[in-house]
């Protein structure tokens, strides 16, 4: 864990001498690096690849295992709230797993609904998301409880 916060912050203090804001005082960004917490933590990568869709890479460690997630997310805005939209979208994951249900290597597909917001005049994106999944093989099935809250560094 101290390994992936130390490799966190050395990207931060990377990108944030190389990365240029589109504005100040905008609401939007166009790429943001940070993590994800919930059961676990996790590092994520979110890029706007055309208008209000955008793609998101999520390694998720925890005790039992890794994850690796991508998703593709619409976004919409929230009518009177400045910076924050909702989004939803499909994706995959494959994972690595040491667990009671079973150790080895699972596919699965994805599912996001979530908030999304970017503070004004300020490089931090906050979203907060549940991924329901459905995960293939032996005890394998639906899973409810992925997702969680996500602070990122924009540029």
């Amino acid at each position: 864990m101290k390994k992936i916060l130390f490799a966190l912050f050395a990207a931060f203090v990377v990108s944030s001498s190389f990365a240029q804001s589109k504005s100040t005082n905008s609401s939007s960004y166009k790429t943001a690096l940070g993590v994800k917490v919930w059961d676990g933590a996790g590092i994520s990568f979110k890029h706007f690849i055309h208008g209000n869709n955008a793609l998101e890479l999520i390694g998720y460690f925890w005790n039992r295992g890794t994850r690796i997630t991508g998703l593709y997310e619409i976004h919409g805005p929230i009518n009177g709230a400045t910076g924050l939209q909702w989004y939803i979208g499909p994706g995959a994951h494959i994972g690595f797993y040491n667990s009671k249900n079973g150790d080895g290597a699972f596919i699965g597909i994805d599912g996001v609904l979530g908030l999304d917001y970017k503070f004004r005049g300020a490089p931090i994106n906050m979203s907060l998301d549940w991924q329901p999944s459905f995960e293939f093989g032996d005890n394998r099935g639906f899973y409810g409880n992925w997702g969680g809250l996500g602070i990122r560094y924009t540029f």
